[in-house]
């Protein structure tokens, strides 16, 4: 089944590549979950606007990559969560909380970039890694606080 992807997807590609997939794969999983659309001659069109897209939303080159990284990994982010006795979080720390966070602070992130490794549950200083570009990824540190 020939795809075009309209998100990420690990593994697969960016928004705006063709793919070739299983049926199954991609009629019970892409497609429905808005991952991907079906392939037609008329897609082409929507392939250039989707990597139109992603080229206004992405950081232009190594460079401006790189001064992204400086200043995120510069900065010490505060993100105030509901926790009970002890430090315990009522949940866990979001990639949306996160992304909002670092907004804030008046740095821009796509929340689909942010990756945490385990789950953030307690109070204290916490570092998630933020793929700024496809060769270069920051390290950010984040405070957890008691709201």
């Amino acid at each position: 089944m020939k795809l075009i992807l309209t998100q990420e997807v690990s593994g697969l590609g960016s928004p705006g590549d063709i793919v070739e997939v299983k049926d199954g794969y991609g009629r019970n999983f892409l497609v429905p979950r808005g991952f991907a659309i079906r392939w037609t001659k008329g897609g082409e069109r929507t392939v250039e606007s989707i990597k139109a897209a992603r080229s206004t939303r992405e950081v232009r080159d190594l460079d401006h990559a790189q001064e992204v990284k400086a200043k995120l990994e510069g900065t010490t982010f505060n993100l105030p969560v509901r926790a009970g006795e002890g430090g315990r979080l009522f949940g866990a720390v979001t990639v949306g909380d996160i992304a909002s966070a670092i907004t804030q602070a008046g740095a821009e992130v796509d929340k689909r970039k942010i990756i945490v490794g385990n789950p953030i549950k307690s109070l204290g200083t916490h570092q998630v890694t933020v793929k700024v570009h496809d060769d270069v990824d920051a390290t950010v540190n984040l405070n957890v606080v008691p709201a």
